[in-house]
């Protein structure tokens, strides 16, 4: 099962929140994201949500092959 500190990964407003709130909430919520790095990219790639970002498929091929240099 994975885990992870919601503190270290969430704006303060968004720490206490629910998964599913969380998932649904705008990308600024994860720490360290602007409301303009949202903006950019919604821009770019139509990601709206931390979900959205999870289901980007630039970022899964990144993480696969960041993986497969961790595998070696």
């Amino acid at each position: 099962m994975a885990s992870i500190d919601l503190d270290k990964v969430l704006d303060k407003a968004w720490a206490d929140k629910s998964l599913p709130e969380i998932l649904a909430a705008p990308v600024a919520a994860l720490k360290g994201v602007s409301e303009r790095d949202g903006e950019l990219l919604q821009e770019a790639f139509g990601v709206k949500t931390v979900a959205d970002l999870a289901d980007l498929k630039y970022a899964r091929w990144a993480q696969a092959l960041a993986a497969l240099d961790a595998a070696k």
